[in-house]
């Protein structure tokens, strides 16, 4: 009987762009590079499954962004919650890492941090899978309405009104169920950790700040476009299909501008790693293989 192999994820800090990014790696260190990039509410802690699947082929290394997991931000930092400054914090990780080249697998608000940091070091990225993230309008659900409401009056009366929906527990648990054809399928470790790292002092308010600043991320969508036009990058959308935040016309809207991209819907909701890990393996790896080719090598 043959032996199997589970490749091991270690965890680490490195002090970036002021702060003291928190990461989890695995795989060998002269592999082609796979970056993670988490979403709300979530941390590399997602990424537990994926992780290990990819890393026999792949350096993966996946990062917990300012606000999140367990990055940590000096007080005397005085750092501004916005999604500039998680770009910006992005690419000093990466820097420091000395990542030349590497794949990118974004997903929720690390599509917006991902899409920046490739305006700001394009040369980086060789592909990206986008799961269930946004770089189009017509991909906004009827769910971001209370948002945009917000956007649109930025009033304390509208940022309270956002509080128990998203930033409790039972919130998150709704959110993590919601569009599950099965719920029983969602382990409760992921929403109770969120839950928990989001109740320290000063989150909530964290989070409501980059609820508000989520609005200039849909006014750089024209110039995600325009890289996505001029770059080409490979580039696979892999979407839950009944994600109320993200709809599957966000998925096909990559073909307008990357003809060629690949798009695949699942059934399943926002969070799809929880209930189609193994599906999105294999299409991540079927795709990350076809763009391998010398210059993808960091």
């Amino acid at each position: 009987m043959s032996e199997i192999t589970i490749p091991f994820t270690s965890h680490h800090y490195v002090d970036a762009d002021g702060v003291r990014v928190f990461y989890r790696e695995a795989g060998p260190a002269n592999a082609p590079v796979v970056l993670l990039l988490h979403g709300f509410p979530t941390s590399s802690f997602q990424y537990r499954d994926l992780i290990p699947r990819l890393a026999d082929r792949y350096r993966v290394i996946a990062p917990d962004l300012p606000g999140f997991g367990f990055t940590e931000i000096p007080p005397e930092r005085n750092y501004v919650y916005t999604f500039a400054a998680l770009a910006n914090t992005m690419l000093r990780f990466i820097e420091a890492l000395g990542l030349a080249r590497f794949a990118m697998y974004v997903f929720d608000y690390g599509a917006p941090t991902g899409f920046r940091l490739v305006l700001l070091a394009p040369e980086r990225i060789w592909a990206i899978v986008s799961q269930n993230g946004n770089a189009y309008e017509e991909g906004l659900g009827d769910a971001w309405q209370p948002l945009q409401r917000y956007w649109r009056e930025p009033t304390a009366e509208n940022r309270n009104l956002i509080r128990p929906a998203a930033l409790t527990r039972e919130g998150l648990r709704r959110e993590y169920q919601f569009g599950i054809p099965d719920p029983s399928l969602i382990r409760p470790e992921g929403y109770t950790l969120d839950a928990a790292l989001l109740e320290r002092p000063g989150n909530v308010e964290i989070q409501l700040d980059l609820f508000l600043d989520y609005a200039s991320n849909v006014r750089l969508y024209p110039e995600f476009h325009a890289y996505f036009r001029e770059s080409k990058p490979p580039l696979l959308a892999i979407w839950g299909a009944l994600d109320p935040y993200f709809i599957p016309a966000g998925a096909k809207a990559f073909q307008r501008d990357l003809p060629d991209a690949e798009v695949q819907l699942l059934p399943t909701g926002h969070f799809a790693l929880e209930t189609h890990l193994e599906e999105i393996v294999r299409s991540m790896r079927d795709f990350l293989q076809k763009q391998l080719d010398p210059r993808s090598m960091k």
